[in-house]
């Protein structure tokens, strides 16, 4: 048992920590603009499957000063992993740890008087405690949105030490909760940068058209720091813009401007170079402007129906089987989605990285962002409705300048039976339209009923949402209770309705024991699920667009046939290695003829 001074210091430490949790501010926006140092590369490592590294005060990275001194722990000398990157699939022996890995990084500083630093992190899961120099930064709870801590008056000249305690273990009341469908990779998953800003900066801003307007652009300008009141500047060169405008006394500035812009389309990925001056700062952007809305059982992108032909994405790699970050990640998951004739990624179940979604803007995919309210979320336990509104800010901040971004989703495949369920999801729909009334909102469905080939659609969320979105898996989970064609519907409400997930597993080369029967995994079988589904679809009214679970095929520890699984799941249009199953050709058909109409 803990020596009772431990005790009091752990609970000093831990109060200590949420202070600064709490206390932390805004993110600065658009990294890939300011001047930064990457901290990327090798990083040491402490691997603490017990979680005992507080009581050895890891951080305070204490060497024997007498003969007789001893300590428990030591990164010199420890393995390295590369960050970013996830810690799974880099050491063999934790590849399925959910736990605590201490990360640690050396880096060099010289302190200029008129600069502002912070250390900027892409995304840690789940959780982050970070420490520079012994001293304790802060702690950020979320594996996928960015957050930093400013570091200008702790660190010192010369070689700094960054510590971060690392632990991916699920939690009932985290988002998501104990259970999720996919692979729970730690670690450090994303980029981590030192940034640097003058000692006034553009903290952030947002540049986009006013709802249903092609040509007035509205948004603001956020400056912070010792001068804050300054004249600011927005020009776009291609067009002659530059638009003036005045910050008031919290360092805020308006922005209203006209212009005729070519608007952002899948077939006319359109951006500008927009550059945002202040009297000590400038920031530049690559922003593209469309318009986005609903009229009856239609989505209107820049005031023209469009059938939205997308395929779901999870955040991995398949052919290294780890979890993806990198640009080149982003191509290879993206060109495959094109090739399969998509303009629209539904970046499931969380917010991904940003070269996904920039990288999306300029291939012209549509993108839907999701956050991690899945399944048995814990609705009514303390502090879970917090942890969903702050996510929520975290990523339409980052997100909220990227044009191809044109739905936020707050949930997937929650339950009405869930305490508090249906309360805490129209409050969070309120306060995202609050935060942003441009963009289409969703929140994904899977309990319809199903009966007498009826599909009952009646999950009074939708009441609050712009578009109806359902999971379905005819054909696999459920069988067909009549002809596909013949499939009868009855909607809460008349909006568009998306097809968020349909589709069932097949192991690429499987086409053996009877085709017709789903325990043989075959690809024909999957096939033919795609056939059935596309016949349902010529026929579903208000029908806007269809997406496919899933674009490839991938990890997921609950899927534990020793055969066809092993551990992935084999929804994949692609296999695990990028091979083309049966079903890809009839989707990627169905897509081609919808081109023709």
């Amino acid at each position: 048992m803990p020596e009772p001074k431990k005790i009091s210091c752990f609970i000093l430490h831990f109060c200590f920590l949420l202070t600064f949790w709490i206390c932390e501010g805004q993110t600065l926006q658009n990294i890939a603009s300011r001047k930064t140092e990457s901290l990327n590369g090798k990083w040491q490592c402490i691997i603490d499957p017990t979680n005992i590294g507080d009581w050895r005060e890891i951080w305070l990275e204490k060497k024997p000063q007498n003969k007789t001194d001893f300590v428990e722990y030591s990164f010199e000398g420890s393995p390295l992993l590369n960050v970013p990157g996830d810690f799974n699939t880099q050491i063999n022996e934790i590849t399925y740890l959910e736990g605590v890995v201490w990360y640690k990084k050396a880096f060099m500083y010289q302190k200029t008087a008129d600069k502002r630093y912070f250390i900027h992190f892409g995304a840690v899961n789940y959780t982050a405690t970070v420490y520079l120099n012994g001293k304790l930064l802060g702690t950020h709870e979320g594996g996928f949105t960015p957050f930093q801590f400013e570091i200008s008056d702790l660190a010192v000249n010369g070689s700094n030490s960054l510590i971060v305690k690392v632990n991916n273990q699920r939690l009932k009341d985290g988002l998501p909760g104990l259970g999720y469908d996919w692979f729970n990779y730690g670690g450090i998953t994303r980029d981590v940068h030192l940034v640097s800003t003058p000692t006034s900066y553009i903290e952030d801003y947002l540049i986009q058209l006013k709802k249903s307007s092609s040509k007035e652009v509205s948004g603001w300008i956020q400056l912070k720091g010792a001068s804050v009141s300054q004249s600011v500047k927005v020009k776009i060169p291609e067009l002659g813009i530059i638009y003036t405008t005045k910050t008031n006394s919290s360092g805020k500035a308006p922005v209203e401007f006209s212009s005729k812009f070519k608007l952002w389309s899948p077939d006319h990925p359109k951006l500008y170079k927009v550059i945002i001056e202040s009297e000590t700062d400038s920031i530049i952007d690559e922003i593209g402007f469309r318009t986005i809305e609903t009229k009856g059982a239609e989505i209107l992108l820049n005031g023209k129906p469009i059938f939205l032909k997308g395929t779901n994405i999870h955040e991995e790699n398949p052919l290294t089987a780890a979890k993806a970050f990198s640009q080149s990640d982003a191509i290879i998951l993206l060109t495959w989605a094109k090739e399969l004739g998509c303009n629209f990624v539904r970046l499931a179940h969380y917010p991904h990285n940003e070269n996904m979604v920039k990288m999306a803007e300029k291939m012209g995919l549509l993108v839907w962002d999701e956050l991690p309210v899945y399944q048995h979320i814990e609705f009514a336990a303390p502090g879970v409705t917090d942890k969903m509104e702050t996510m929520l800010k975290e990523m339409i901040a980052r997100d909220k300048n990227r044009c191809s971004v044109f739905i936020w989703s707050i949930s997937n495949e929650t339950y009405t039976s869930t305490p508090n369920r249906n309360e805490a999801l129209i409050e969070l729909s309120k306060k995202c339209r609050a935060i942003d009334d441009t963009r289409l909102i969703t929140s994904v469905i899977n309990n319809q009923g199903y009966s007498n080939n009826t599909l009952d659609v009646n999950d009074p969320l939708y009441n609050y949402f712009d578009i109806i979105s359902l999971n379905e898996y005819i054909g696999w989970y459920t069988p067909w209770q009549g002809k596909p064609q013949d499939t009868k519907w009855k909607l809460v409400a008349n909006k568009p309705v998306i097809i968020a997930e349909f589709g069932g597993e097949a192991l690429y080369g499987s086409h053996y024991g009877p085709t017709d029967e789903a325990a043989y995994w075959t690809e024909e079988y999957q096939e033919q699920i795609y056939k059935d589904q596309i016949a349902m679809f010529k026929t579903t009214p208000n029908l806007a667009g269809v997406c496919p679970w899933i674009l490839v095929d991938y990890r997921s520890l609950g899927r534990m046939h020793p055969v066809y699984q092993n551990g992935w799941n084999r929804k994949g249009l692609l296999s695990d290695r990028g091979d083309r199953k049966k079903a890809w050709y009839i989707l990627q058909e169905y897509y081609t003829s919808l081109d023709t109409k």
